[in-house]
């Protein structure tokens, strides 16, 4: 029963599950909790190293920090075999030239300024702090940096994946990336598509924070899982309670609202703030807890590459 309550609590398979299927505000809540299974689970030993641009922890405020007195920057945070992240920031006026990419969803977290996010069949609009977007794979879009400030965003997507220009607006050959070059093709598979349950926008503030919406799953497609996970502040629990690993994948969250405390095995215990960025490599124990003071809320979403994941839970 220890178990049971600790896995729902913090993150669990029964919690992914609802998350993956409660992508709106009508949907009934969660189903009963699945039973777990006893199991022998392999773990990865030792656990994957963070080797750079990845750390347990990216602080914001370090970010902003390595490019003061620059408008327009990137910056690398994740890399592993499924997915990459990056910062960007865009001074006010500018924007991207349109583009797409083959196989893989992406996602936006917007977090500063006003962006605005143009995507093949769907009516242009503004993306605010706290906004998610969902663009998927072929679909061309355009991202525009709105108003009198930079926009800064989060964007993640499949790992080394790298655009496609159609000829029509970039009649231009663009310059190579290391290890491709550009070629003119004749592009067979189709658009991608929104299902009946997704969207292109979730304004999270305004919808769910302020607005009463469930939070859950934003994007649960293939290869990609953004999933919001909402509560309210806990006790933390006990440094011997271990959490959960994952056998093939690393996990990394954005913290969207409050405190979210953290334990990483081999990292000491930290607490993270809105706009960190935090991993659990691939192996790791790890336990997400909600922090602060009582009864505030606190948002952490969840990225991995699977939406129904394996969760290896420390047996009790």
């Amino acid at each position: 029963m220890v178990l049971i309550k600790a896995a729902f609590c913090l993150c669990s398979p029964a919690l992914l599950i609802w998350g993956a299927a409660a992508q709106t505000a009508s949907l009934p809540g969660p189903p009963a909790r699945l039973p777990m299974e006893s199991a022998w689970s392999p773990k990865r030993t030792p656990p994957r190293a963070y080797e750079a641009p990845n750390r347990s922890w990216w602080k914001l405020a370090d970010i902003l920090a390595a490019h003061k007195g620059q408008k327009s920057w990137i910056h690398p945070i994740v890399r592993n075999h499924n997915l990459e992240a990056d910062w960007h920031q865009m001074a006010a006026g500018q924007r991207t030239e349109p583009l797409m990419y083959a196989d893989n969803a992406t996602a936006l977290i917007i977090w500063g300024g006003q962006l605005r996010v143009s995507i093949k069949g769907q009516e242009p609009f503004v993306a605010v702090k706290g906004g998610e977007v969902h663009i998927p794979y072929r679909l061309p879009f355009t991202l525009e940096s709105v108003g009198d400030e930079p926009a800064l965003w989060l964007e993640v997507h499949g790992a080394g994946d790298v655009p496609l220009y159609l000829t029509a607006t970039t009649p231009d050959k663009p310059r190579d990336v290391p290890g491709f070059t550009y070629v003119k093709a004749a592009l067979m598979g189709g658009d991608g598509r929104y299902g009946p349950a997704d969207r292109p926008y979730l304004d999270y503030y305004k919808d769910v924070v302020n607005g009463g919406e469930r939070a859950g799953a934003f994007i649960a497609g293939d290869h990609m899982f953004v999933n919001n996970i909402r509560g309210p502040a806990t006790k933390t629990p006990p440094a011997s309670d271990l959490g959960h690993f994952h056998f093939g994948y690393d996990e990394f969250w954005f913290v969207m609202e409050g405190k979210i405390d953290y334990q990483i095995e081999g990292i000491p215990f930290f607490t993270a703030s809105p706009g960190d960025v935090v991993t659990a490599a691939q192996g790791r124990w790890h336990r997400a807890s909600f922090g602060g003071q009582p009864g505030q809320m606190a948002t952490r979403v969840a990225i991995n590459p699977y939406p129904r994941g394996l969760h290896s839970f420390q047996p009790h």
